[in-house]
């Protein structure tokens, strides 16, 4: 797990030719006048998500992880907390291969991420995204998925 801010992003753009262009396409891309929705970046091997939700209470939020991607979670406006643990620490739900969604159980740490933050997840990463920093409020987020591979 990393999380940075996009202004060092530069830092992270040697990790390869996908992260690269993950990284150029959060800073060169108004993200905030985007609607909802998937935008293929290069098919299956690197994409986005730019979502909205109201962010969850305590309660409602779930452990997940990935297989077959690494997130690139950037948050275009407000802020969540998101949670974080070592996959070993978790305990392994039902896996469901279609949506690349590993279900987990337990306990983890919290890192507040507001506006301009992103946090790089991989498939060894537990994390419990969109939840809310002290109340629910609305939140913009990318989330480009890295093909592994």
């Amino acid at each position: 797990m990393i999380t940075d801010n996009v202004k060092n992003a530069n830092l992270y753009k040697n990790l390869g030719p996908r992260f690269q262009r993950a990284i150029e396409y959060i800073e060169q891309t108004d993200l905030a006048a985007l609607p909802v929705g998937r935008y293929e970046l290069d098919g299956k091997n690197l994409y986005a998500l730019i979502q909205e939700y109201a962010s969850k209470l305590p309660g409602a939020g779930k452990w997940e992880a990935h297989r077959n991607y690494i997130d690139l979670q950037y948050i275009v406006q407000g802020a969540e907390r998101m949670g974080y643990a070592m996959l070993k620490r978790l305990q392994m739900g039902a896996y469901d291969p279609a949506k690349d969604f590993q279900a987990l159980s337990g306990e983890g740490d919290f890192v507040t991420l507001q506006s301009g933050d992103f946090m790089l997840l991989w498939p060894n990463d537990g994390h419990m995204p969109g939840m809310a920093v002290a109340e629910s409020t609305p939140v913009k987020k990318a989330v480009v998925k890295i093909a592994i591979g």
